[in-house]
């Protein structure tokens, strides 16, 4: 394990141990995630998906789900009559249990592809929407897959990103950080036998950027209009940006003008 740079935050791990990592706990990879928020991740993702479509015709859109994992924000966009929704990741398992979710709930079109969320292989401007929902964090560059993600958006199209944030509020913090890297572990090592893996979460999100400083890093890559929500007691951030229309002024223009909104939880 290398550490990071500061001037360009990254994954605890590289891209091939994160793969691996991830390929193993795919089995009870859902149940823990639902185990660990009180099943609140579907609301969440409900409201990730609110924000990818942000008051337009969804039957109109082309939306790309990034590190998609088992496909749950990628098929709640099919949900949500999205015309068209591609779910990529690098870990093939997790492509292949999406891929029977897809086909046991009937909801679609929904492409799956194999790609890395640093390297897309996609055209420029190609999609109304990119989405990624707890990938973020295991990307070995943070900058650098915001802006990958950019790239492939339209002029005014949104870039929606739902992660779990450090979480570091006085006495209630404590208590959550003993549940969050003593307990999560244990459970996590139990259903998945995969200890190790539930160990490095907690120490990803120590890692990751507060909400704050990602909104900061999204008007670095181009966005503009960028707030972030607070969800799940203040451990959870959804953000939201846009790609400016052509010719408008730029994100750090608008950035000293207006800065980060943030919205109530």
């Amino acid at each position: 394990m290398t550490n990071q740079p500061h001037a360009s935050p990254g994954a605890l791990r590289s891209s091939a141990d994160v793969r691996q990592m991830f390929g193993r706990i795919v089995r009870r990879y859902d149940l823990m995630n639902h185990l660990m928020t009180g099943w609140r991740d579907v609301a969440w993702r409900r409201r990730a998906v609110d924000r990818a479509i942000d008051g337009r015709i969804p039957t109109q859109l082309r939306v790309l789900d990034i590190a998609t994992g088992t496909g749950d924000l990628a098929l709640g966009l099919a949900a949500a009559r999205v015309e068209c929704v591609i779910g990529a990741d690098f870990v093939v398992p997790m492509l292949r249990v999406a891929r029977m979710k897809g086909e046991r709930c009937g909801r679609g079109p929904v492409a799956w592809t194999l790609a890395d969320g640093l390297a897309l292989p996609f055209p420029d401007e190609t999609f109304d929407a990119c989405t990624v929902a707890f990938g973020l964090r295991n990307m070995t560059d943070f900058r650098a897959a915001i802006a990958e993600m950019v790239r492939v958006l339209r002029p005014d199209g949104r870039f929606v990103c739902l992660e779990l944030t450090p979480y570091r509020r006085p006495i209630v913090g404590v208590l959550f950080q003993w549940y969050f890297q003593t307990v999560v572990p244990l459970v996590g090592g139990l259903l998945s036998s995969d200890r190790e893996a539930y160990r490095y979460l907690p120490q990803s999100v120590a890692a990751f950027p507060p909400a704050g400083s990602l909104a900061t890093m999204m008007y670095e890559a181009g966005l503009v209009d960028v707030s972030y929500q607070l969800l799940g007691g203040g451990t959870v951030a959804l953000h939201a940006g846009a790609r400016p229309p052509s010719g408008s002024p730029s994100a750090v223009e608008r950035q000293r003008s207006n800065g980060v909104e943030e919205i109530g939880g």
